[in-house]
């Protein structure tokens, strides 16, 4: 073999690797964004679900957002703190268990939370918490809204069974945005 031949394949060669590995880091950066700008939209729409959803009266001090598994929003969703709903501030808290959650009145389920397949809505749907989730899933199994994809789109689906045996109100507004679903629950 030419020993030129040689250094111009050993070129071409750390060119494609360099290539490859810009590409890797390029899509990487590219999905991030993506999922950036999802979470965005989705902490955007759990503040305005504080609008759209009456809750029955309570003494707490402060709304109290929690997110249940996996936070998939990071800092995404902190300019909510800065917002109040009735006066009171909102706190956001993560929980790795629903074991952990002591008092709550909006509960995300992020994509790594399994346990709400096992009934656990039996126990907290009746109570003043207006549960949240990521997958059409989550509202089949009784979760109240979930975030779910569509063209490329974030939409929304209300599960109406799981609203109507809560104390919470959802108003017509939210309902019109919204694909309307039965769960499958036994209540």
């Amino acid at each position: 073999m030419n020993p030129f031949n040689f250094k111009i394949k050993q070129i071409m060669l750390l060119f494609l690797k360099i290539f490859s590995l810009a590409l890797v880091f390029l899509s990487t950066t590219a999905l991030s964004q993506d999922n950036a700008v999802e979470y965005k939209i989705k902490a955007a729409y759990l503040y305005n679900f504080t609008k759209f959803v009456v809750w029955p009266e309570s003494s707490s001090e402060a709304f109290n957002l929690c997110i249940l598994g996996k936070d998939p929003f990071g800092v995404l969703i902190n300019p909510i703190l800065s917002r109040t709903l009735k006066d009171k501030p909102i706190i956001i808290s993560r929980f790795r268990s629903i074991k952990q959650v002591k008092d709550s009145d909006m509960m995300y389920f992020g994509k790594s939370v399994k346990q709400w397949k096992d009934s656990l809505f039996n126990g907290i749907s009746k109570k003043n918490i207006l549960l949240v989730g990521e997958t059409a899933s989550f509202t089949k199994a009784g979760g109240m809204i979930a975030f779910v994809l569509k063209d490329g789109k974030i939409k929304l689906q209300i599960n109406l069974d799981a609203v109507k045996h809560s104390p919470l109100k959802i108003s017509a507004q939210l309902l019109e945005v919204a694909e309307l679903v039965n769960g499958d629950r036994n209540d």
